[in-house]
């Protein structure tokens, strides 16, 4: 990585999650944020002054940008002026981020997007770095669709998916083929953004959550899917269950896993050995925001809890736990992973920096 720093926009800085991206993005290594977007509303002030009373984050706002001027995140222009590589966490109707997303990488610039929208779209690659770097080999066939000089657009997955994919990854690069998981995941209120669920109804509650339970059993399909002519092709012998439920949490998504496997079953000891020594890309790289360990195994038989552990390695690791055998599948066990960090701004940071290595993200200044 060379010492010229990339110019990073944030859009829909505002927000809950843009809030974090900022938080991490202060003192990056190899980021330097110099547009900060949102919606017209909050364009024309400071962004001190756009998120009085309205920061979420224990640690206060950091100081060098409290006095940067938001600005509309529909003004491309100017974010192209400023920048080379875009985060967006806007809020928009799905055809309306596609539209956006697609101009702001028409124009040049790179994306990495928070949002659902393009997780459909086959050249598109949705990424956990240490899961599925190579999904990034499409970008070329993106590019070419988006016209000559245009940059590219890589999403995350949903915060939802974070924990128990990294617990398979592992295992489908061993050798091991997991052919049915059912899951069922207490989610964080975090994950509804702000204000959310009113608190009349979450506290002393649990809320189902339908939408969240079809990306649940539908983007791990893409994640391990395969690059084929130009487009990902999602994997056909994993049938995944999800019931999905919001709990009276701050932060952190817990999921309830039960997992069968294709033939031969690993014991429960390997499986333990496989997770804590499983060292895949961005940990071989050492890229900034990686994890030093992405998978934190405990043995105690009341691990992982969200207070515990879903601030591990900066909130970037997942913990699993409570490994056992299954009377229905195979084996069984639960993992957590923190959703606006991993599964949100942290997430989407670690994907850039894994496209500046790989050289598609570079300094245009």
């Amino acid at each position: 990585m060379s010492q010229k720093k990339i110019h990073v926009a944030v859009i829909g800085a505002t927000g809950m999650v843009g809030q974090q991206y900022l938080s991490i993005l202060s003192g990056h290594p190899w980021f330097e944020v110099t547009v900060l977007a949102a919606s017209a509303k909050s364009a024309g002030r400071t962004y001190g002054e756009a998120v009085r009373g309205r920061w979420h984050l224990e640690k206060s706002v950091p100081e060098e940008f409290t006095g940067m001027m938001v600005i509309d995140a529909l003004d491309i222009k100017t974010v192209k002026a400023r920048a080379d590589l875009v985060f967006s966490a806007i809020s928009l109707s799905p055809d309306d981020t596609i539209k956006l997303e697609d101009a702001y990488a028409s124009e040049g610039l790179w994306v990495v997007s928070n949002n659902s929208a393009h997780r459909n779209t086959p050249d598109v690659p949705m990424i956990i770095p240490e899961v599925n770097p190579g999904h990034l080999a499409v970008l070329k066939d993106q590019r070419r669709r988006l016209g000559k000089g245009a940059g590219g657009i890589a999403v995350k997955p949903n915060c939802s998916i974070q924990g128990f994919v990294m617990t398979l990854a592992p295992l489908y690069e061993a050798g091991w083929v997991p052919s049915n998981l059912i899951t069922t995941n207490f989610q964080a209120v975090s994950g509804a953004g702000y204000p959310g669920q009113a608190s009349l109804d979450v506290i002393d509650n649990c809320l189902p959550l339908p939408g969240e339970e079809h990306k649940t059993m539908t983007e791990p399909l893409k994640i391990f899917g395969r690059v084929q002519d130009g487009r990902i092709v999602q994997k056909e012998d994993l049938r995944i269950s999800a019931h999905c439920m919001r709990v009276p949490v701050i932060h952190g998504h817990l999921s309830a896993v039960s997992l069968g496997f294709a033939g031969e079953t690993p014991g429960m000891e390997k499986v333990i050995s496989l997770w804590k020594e499983w060292m895949p890309l961005p940990q071989s790289l050492k890229l900034p925001s990686a994890p030093l360990q992405p998978i934190h195994v405990f043995s105690e038989p009341d691990r992982p809890q969200h207070r515990l552990d879903r601030d591990i390695e900066k909130g970037m690791a997942a913990a699993a736990g409570r490994l056992r055998e299954c009377s229905v599948l195979d084996l069984r066990y639960t993992c957590l992973s923190h959703n606006t960090i991993r599964g949100a701004a942290g997430g989407a940071i670690l994907t850039a920096e894994l496209m500046t290595h790989e050289g598609y993200v570079t300094s245009r200044r």
